[in-house]
């Protein structure tokens, strides 16, 4: 992954800002919420950045392409139904 260029495309985005955190990942804001990071030294994964459930989906068909774990872990998760009950 070229760092350089990665700035370059992320950094077009109105607003976006550029930080390091969490020791040596380059994380990108735009409205201090962060829509990419990358590692900063050698990692098994080279970026991650926010999708759409749509793309999300079209994405992970392709090959190389993998989900965060902690993004699968929470995509996996189904919100409870919320039981109501009545008192007497």
């Amino acid at each position: 992954m070229n760092v350089d260029w990665l700035r370059e495309v992320c950094l077009s985005f109105p607003g976006a800002t550029e930080q390091i955190q969490w020791g040596s990942d380059l994380l990108f804001k735009v409205g201090g919420k962060m829509f990419a990071v990358t590692p900063l030294e050698p990692a098994p994964v080279c970026l991650s950045f926010k999708a759409s459930p749509e793309h999300f989906a079209e994405l992970t068909e392709r090959a190389n392409i993998i989900p965060a774990p902690y993004l699968a872990k929470a995509r996996s998760k189904k919100p409870a139904k919320k039981q109501r009950t009545r008192s007497r």
